[in-house]
């Protein structure tokens, strides 16, 4: 594996809610589906289809995909991969790419937030006062909500993750999953301690349907792109900012 490009689902129904929810100061995000089962938003659907230009078109593409069993992830990764779909043979297409395997794998799925879920800042402070004050005393990377999980957990599932995907033999790999595992992603892969991912993501969104590059150069891995959502903008889609639940980022 010489490159791994990591891509955020694009925007789901759940972004929407939770981000009308905190605007209002809601306690809660109305949202009845299950964390698993968000689908994307007309908007998200749109911000899927202008991935193809940036995943299959290029002088380099992935040869090998990874999905979260998420809907919102699944749902991204087909959307971005429709247009290549019988096109074998046809002229002007040689560039093409076809991502030769695709496998879905649990450990990209999203933090859980156990029994923060669905909760916004305010509701966090009205309903779990005991669990704001654990959360700022040992700060959101080591914070574990009851029955949810903290970053450096998630983390723990992503080393084993990563400690399989960088043995494949393709050249360039894909990821389609949430904000957080891409950032946490990026921390594993290029040596970031607490301190600096925490500064990092403070000042820097995962945006939906975007795409981060890292090259391995020398022995180490290199962030080349972040964020980019260059392809969006090409095709007119929205380029929406959605940061999601509070307690799931760590600024």
């Amino acid at each position: 594996m010489q490159e791994l490009w990591l891509v955020r689902h694009g925007e789901s129904v759940g972004n929407v809610a939770a981000t009308a929810a905190e605007a209002t100061r809601a306690e809660v995000i109305d949202l009845a589906t299950r964390d698993a089962d968000v689908p994307l938003s007309a908007t998200g659907a749109e911000q899927a289809r202008a991935l193809s230009a940036a995943l299959n078109e290029g002088p380099v593409t992935p040869q090998v995909a990874w999905v979260s069993p998420y809907l919102r992830a699944q749902q991204t990764f087909a959307l971005s991969m429709e247009h290549v779909a019988g096109m074998e043979g046809v002229a002007g297409t040689e560039h093409v790419a076809r991502v030769e395997r695709v496998l879905t794998d649990e450990r990209l799925r999203d933090r859980e937030l156990g029994i923060l879920d669905l909760l916004t800042r305010w509701g966090v402070a009205a309903r779990h006062p005991e669990e704001a004050d654990r959360r700022a005393r040992l700060g959101k990377y080591y914070h574990r909500p009851p029955g949810g999980e903290s970053w450096a957990d998630v983390s723990l599932r992503l080393r084993s993750f990563l400690r399989d995907a960088l043995a494949d033999d393709a050249g360039v790999g894909l990821v389609v999953a949430h904000d957080a595992v891409v950032m946490l992603l990026i921390a594993l892969l290029t040596g970031m301690d607490e301190t600096r991912l925490m500064q990092f993501a403070s000042t820097n969104t995962v945006l939906n349907a975007s795409v981060t590059r890292l090259r391995l150069e020398n022995q180490q891995w290199r962030l080349v792109d972040f964020s980019d959502v260059s392809h969006l903008a090409a095709l007119g889609a929205d380029i929406t900012v959605h940061p999601g639940s509070p307690d799931a980022r760590p600024e």
